[in-house]
């Protein structure tokens, strides 16, 4: 009698998704301790905790401390850049999607302070994670692409200054709000003026547009106008 042939065993695409779903919950938890307490303060123990996994899988999804701190890093890259995909940009007009771009930039630093968190600990680092990464550069590179050409488009309607630096341009815009944001608190001590008030949150952004606009307009003072209650 023939035996019947054993069955190829069937791909387990629970435990698939159960990885997959566990190594976002790592990052997750990653992502918030060391915003909070910086890679010198991070622990991978309170981290397993947070992502209700052992530390054996941990180290066997990412790897150890560094390892993990650098994934982290490139997952909120990875989140600020697909985001912005999503915002579709080149299918605007120039100033449109320059001041799109802008506006995004405010709402998403509002909305993900641990982001910043991550950005100043590595450059007290002096960004020795960040250098390691193969990820990094590629997937940064993509929205400097994405502003040259919004850049080149408005050049040739006659709408934005030619020649400017799609790279500079993006630092700027960053800047800008980057910098309100992650001394908010010192700012509004030192000039003595709630700065974190939804009034003064208004302002500064309505302040940003306008700033960036008219210094990209190919004619002097071209771009919104700045209400006078709204400049800072």
């Amino acid at each position: 009698m023939k035996r019947p042939s054993p069955k190829k065993p069937a791909t387990n695409r629970l435990a698939v998704r159960d990885a997959g779903a566990t190594k976002l919950r790592i990052l997750a938890a990653a992502r918030v301790e060391f915003a909070d307490h910086g890679y010198m303060g991070a622990r991978v123990d309170r981290i397993a905790r947070t992502a209700r996994a052992n530390k054996r899988l941990l180290y066997y999804y990412i790897g150890n401390k560094e390892a993990l701190y650098l994934a982290t890093l490139e997952r909120a890259y990875a989140d600020i850049r697909s985001a912005e995909r999503e915002l579709r940009v080149e299918e605007l007009e120039p100033l449109a999607a320059i001041e799109r771009l802008a506006r995004f930039t405010w709402a998403y630093f509002n909305a993900n302070p641990s982001f910043m968190a991550l950005l100043n600990t590595e450059n007290l680092h002096r960004a020795r994670h960040l250098v390691k990464s193969r990820q990094i550069p590629d997937m940064n590179s993509t929205v400097v692409a994405i502003v040259g050409r919004i850049l080149a488009k408005g050049a040739r309607q006659g709408v934005v200054r030619p020649g400017i630096d799609p790279l500079q341009l993006y630092i700027s815009i960053a800047s800008l709000c980057f910098f309100y944001l992650s001394n908010i608190h010192t700012l509004s001590v030192v000039f003595a003026r709630d700065l974190k008030a939804r009034r003064a949150l208004d302002r500064r952004i309505e302040h940003v547009v306008a700033l960036v606009l008219r210094g990209i307009a190919a004619t002097p003072g071209r771009g919104p106008r700045l209400d006078k209650k709204a400049a800072l």
